[in-house]
């Protein structure tokens, strides 16, 4: 990672500390329960987020990906930008196209509908992960699709299954800042508040959290970090596709001053070119 400087370090907010409010906000679905379908349109509904258990996905595959990560990411400096140039690559401190600044450096890969057979055990891993992942994804979107009593239940799976799909997998890495510990009642900006663009994100972190949702009022919850369960954020598209019955999320990550967070955001995106509005079937079924 590379180490800030002060003046860069004050770009960054640097919010002051606000008790969060209870965890207990966060609905938590056993995707083994019959009722499960109900329950995430539901929080779909209110929230634009929730967390999921029982999803299927061992924790073998997990704690292996998030090994590999951190291999990477422990990599010196020069070697991270030659390594992660393709196919879309590793960056630090600035996230996006505006220049905004985080405490967090990430690898941003993009997803091949039929990945190539791979040598390397990172790559090996990571399509074994990216596999069972969108497999979630698509689960959860077409509960989704029934639960709002769609009868074309593929309705917004098809569009991540999609060989075009935009879809992305993202590790983001916000290393300690020990700036924090000399700051008195004050927070880090990992990664500032936003909402995801695309139809669906399912997130897997390590054991430090971070992470926090806001709510319609503006308060913003903490989310206890879990490395067994899933996270799931509705995007953008799909508040677009359901004509806003579902919420896309507001969230941000703040930083830890003594341990590293790791967290690996699979986005679930339609093609580039698909055109995107309230879909009939939703606005018949409102009606």
């Amino acid at each position: 990672m590379v180490v800030l400087a002060k003046e860069e370090l004050e770009q960054i907010s640097l919010p002051v500390i606000q008790k969060p409010l209870p965890s207990s906000l966060i609905p938590v679905i056993d995707l083994s329960n019959p009722n499960s379908t109900s329950l995430i349109v539901a929080a779909a509904q209110e929230l634009g987020f929730f967390k999921v258990i029982n999803h299927g996905i061992s924790m073998e595959i997990m704690s292996a990906l998030e090994s590999e990560a951190m291999k990477f990411f422990d990599l010196p400096q020069f070697e991270k930008e030659i390594r992660g140039l393709s196919p879309l690559g590793y960056g630090s401190k600035k996230i996006g196209s505006n220049g905004d600044l985080g405490w967090v450096e990430y690898l941003l890969l993009e997803i091949a509908s039929k990945p190539k057979s791979q040598s390397s055990q990172f790559c090996s891993t990571l399509n074994e992960y990216i596999k069972a992942v969108r497999k979630l994804s698509v689960e959860i979107l077409e509960m989704m699709a029934q639960g709002l009593h769609i009868k074309e239940k593929e309705i917004f799976s098809k569009l991540v299954m999609d060989d075009e799909s935009d879809s992305v997998l993202r590790f983001n890495h916000y290393p300690p800042c020990p700036h924090l510990l000399g700051l008195s009642n004050r927070s880090l900006t990992g990664f500032g508040e936003h909402t995801d663009p695309q139809l669906i994100s399912i997130l897997r972190s390590n054991n430090t959290s971070g992470l926090e949702i806001a709510l319609k009022d503006g308060s913003w919850v903490s989310v206890p970090s879990d490395p067994t369960s899933f996270f799931v954020n509705v995007g953008d598209s799909l508040q677009v596709l359901t004509n806003g019955r579902f919420r896309s999320v507001k969230h941000r990550v703040m930083v830890n001053g003594t341990r590293s967070r790791l967290s690996m955001i699979y986005f679930g995106g339609p093609p580039p070119g698909q055109k995107l509005g309230p879909s009939p079937l939703v606005m018949e079924e409102r009606e």
